[in-house]
This record gives C-alpha cells, structure tokens and sequence, in this order.
C-alpha cells in the first residue's frame, strides 16, 4: 500500500505564496524594456534591482535562492553572481547556504543617503541648468502636467514614477556620465524610501509647486537659483520621509 503524501496547512500556504510572488514577478518583467538585450548575470541583477527597488521585493523580504532561480527561469550561477553584486551595493544581505533577505531602510542610512543627493543633484541641475535647451526644459514642463494630472487620481504610484524621471531628466540634462553614475547609486534607495513611506506623506501638492520653480530657474539660466531650490526640495522631501518612517515604525510596535 502506497503511503499518502499529506501537505500540511502551512506547505500550502507557502506555495501559494510562492505562486502569487512568480505572478507578481514576471508580470514586472514583462513591464521591463530592453531586459532581454542583457546576459543572463546582469539581466538577474536589473531584474532584483529594480524589484526591490519597485518594493516588490520588500524589505525584510526572504527569498531562496532557488526559487529567485524559479522565477527568473535561470540557473543558480548568475542568480548568485547578481545577489553578490547587489550585496556589494548594499541592497540586499546574503545568508550562506539559502538566499538572502533585501535590507531594510534604516533611517541613519536614509538620512545620509539624502545628504550625498542634496549635494549632487544641487551640482547635476545648476550644470543641467546651463546646458539645456528649451525643448527640454518644455518635457519637464509636460511631466510637471502629468503628475497634476496622477494628483487628481489620487495616484501616487504614478506620480512617483513621474517624478523619478522628472529628477533623472534633470541628471541627464547635465550630460556628466560620472556625476549621473554616482547619483544612479543612491536613486534606488531614495526611491524605495519614497515608495515605502509615499501613503503615510502629505500628498505631494507643494513637490509640484517646487518643481515649477526649479523648471523657471533653469528657463531664465540662473543656474545658483535652481541649484539652491533643488536642494531646499530635497531637504524638505527628506523631513517628510524620516517622519513617515517614525510613523511606519511607531505603528509596527503598536501592531
């Protein structure tokens, strides 16, 4: 007589788990451009990147190394090659012999995370300010409207992207590869942090007017005026996040 296999409660319960997360992820992937251009250690490494970065991998987030395998249909080998790199860069913490667990946001490191990006998007947009032309500056203008109109939809995901290529269009305005590779460094990790705290904010009404003013610094080139309002826009993004951080983690305890 053949023995019955029984799953328990909890076997099911974390395959379902498992299902839902392979779901959510290769409905990511698919949303992902150009990915298939990439070998397969560093389209392993955009693809973790960028979902933790998108929070759909968490912080906290424990994740074997064989079923990130699973889910990105590749072996194990640029599966590791990609969760080392990303080690290398602070984004995720590798347990010997399992997977590795994405690092948490930790408010000391946020704080000066936004220090390093205060002082480079200030120098990126007063160089940007004096490069740019007045077809770029009117696609500023357009991603300013976009975000009005995310605002009405009460939707703060799309607002959050359009303001991450609101930023990263200034950078790129700068036309410095070496500045924009050392700020694409801490963007990750800010964008995280205004994803993960973006429900517990303000609605970001006063980041639209702010960025209004940034665009009419670099219309009339005043590059110290925008250089001096993009930072006070960061210093002040940054108060709010630590304070929505506060707030996140005050919650959890009481939880």
């Amino acid at each position: 007589m053949k023995k019955k296999n029984i799953i328990t409660d909890e076997e099911k319960q974390n395959s379902f788990k498992l299902n839902n997360m392979e779901n959510e992820f290769q409905l990511f992937i698919d949303s992902l451009e150009g990915i298939d251009e990439y070998r397969l250690p560093q389209r392993a490494y955009h693809i973790i990147r960028l979902a933790i970065r998108d929070l759909i991998l968490p912080p906290g987030k424990a994740i074997l190394e064989r079923e990130m395998s699973d889910i990105l249909q590749m072996s194990r080998t640029p599966v590791r090659e990609a969760l080392v790199r990303l080690e290398i860069e602070g984004v995720v913490r590798l347990i010997p012999r399992r997977g590795f667990i994405v690092d948490p946001i930790e408010k000391e490191d946020l704080k000066n995370i936004y220090e390093i990006i205060e002082t480079l998007d200030g120098l990126a947009i007063e160089n940007a300010t004096m490069k740019v032309d007045d077809t770029e500056i009117d696609y500023l203008e357009s991603i300013i409207k976009k975000q009005e109109e995310e605002l009405e939809k009460r939707n703060l995901k799309g607002w959050s992207i359009l303001d991450d290529l609101f930023h990263s269009s200034i950078i790129g305005y700068a036309k410095n590869k070496r500045l924009s590779a050392v700020i694409d460094s801490y963007s990750d990790q800010s964008y995280r942090a205004r994803l993960f705290t973006i429900n517990q904010r303000p609605i970001p009404l006063r980041s639209i007017v702010e960025h209004k003013a940034i665009v009419s610094c670099m219309r009339t080139k005043d590059g110290t005026a925008s250089r001096m309002v993009m930072q006070s826009h960061r210093r002040r993004a940054q108060r709010e996040i630590l304070t929505a951080m506060d707030r996140i983690d005050k919650n959890e305890n009481i939880d």
